[in-house]
């Protein structure tokens, strides 16, 4: 399964927004992991959430990109 890298977005970040879906369980993996998704407001496989592009969104997604699907999507 490949990785796709999210590319950065322009300083004007407040105009997009990631679409961040969980595709792997969380069994089995240390608790600060779960935690994040937690955080991120991921709980069953296949939620999704959409959460602004900001710089600490980014970062909890970088932490357990193993288990994500992430998209940029504009803001409508």
């Amino acid at each position: 399964m490949a990785i796709k890298k999210i590319r950065p977005v322009k300083k004007d970040a407040g105009e997009h927004e990631l679409r961040i879906k969980l595709v792997r369980s969380l069994i089995g993996y240390p608790r600060r992991q779960r935690e994040v998704a937690k955080g991120l407001g991921l709980r069953k496989i296949n939620s999704e959430v959409v959460r602004p592009d900001a710089p600490e969104i980014r970062g909890m997604v970088d932490k357990i990109k193993h288990l994500l699907k992430v998209e940029a999507v504009g803001k409508k």
